[in-house]
């Protein structure tokens, strides 16, 4: 498939620029055309075959459990003040709740944790049964998805580490790639262009025609 072969030209050209002392994030950039991200915004989860970062949840449940980071309705009015959510919203990458909470969660979280795109979504993230099973199946979905929401003509995200596979990195890529193509309302058409960059590095350009 061409677009892998361009992903792998990339690659090695990225992995040609000066070392930095730390393990640089691989990002994406997906440039969009023809397309009216207001009138029809896109806002999906994308699960990618290579996980390269445990995520930090918090959970919204009825009764606190010992595998994840728990907030239960008792504790919500601590968070009353926008300090205090703000502390929260940073503190967490990804937040989850109990269905029967949610109204709730709407009302105390929902204007900082709207905004900022992390509100428990049906999409993953709210939950009926709050049991290890559940809540394991639910931690390992969130760590190898990305979720991807169009706020502008282009989708911005990382996608692995330097020290990946170039293999597993072209996965993943691949993986958004499609996603995001099919999501749009005339597929390939609404792409411009896609580009790749470490951390610390220009983009590199891959045109998709």
């Amino acid at each position: 498939m061409e677009l892998k072969e361009e992903l792998t030209k990339v690659l090695s050209e990225l992995r040609k620029e000066k070392e930095k002392k730390f393990n640089q994030s691989v990002d994406l950039i997906i440039n969009l055309q023809k397309f009216d991200f207001k009138k029809t915004p896109v806002n999906l989860f994308v699960s990618l075959p290579h996980v390269f970062k445990e995520k930090k949840i918090c959970a919204f449940l009825e009764a606190r459990n010992k595998n994840i980071d728990t907030i239960v309705q008792e504790e919500f009015k601590k968070y009353s003040a926008k300090k205090e959510l703000k502390k929260l919203v940073k503190k967490f990458d990804f937040f989850i709740a109990q269905a029967s909470l949610m109204p709730k969660v709407a009302t105390s979280f929902g204007k900082v944790l709207g905004p900022a795109g992390k509100m428990p979504s049906p999409q993953l993230g709210i939950i009926i049964n709050a049991d290890d099973k559940t809540l394991s199946e639910l931690k390992e979905k969130v760590n190898s998805s990305v979720k991807i929401r169009t706020k502008e003509p282009s989708i911005k995200l990382v996608v692995g580490k330097q020290n990946m596979k170039d293999e597993d990195i072209i996965e993943n890529v691949v993986s958004i790639y499609n996603a995001v193509q099919k999501a749009m309302p005339r597929d390939k058409e609404n792409i411009k262009n896609i580009e790749l960059k470490f951390t610390m590095t220009k983009p590199k350009k891959i045109n998709i025609r």
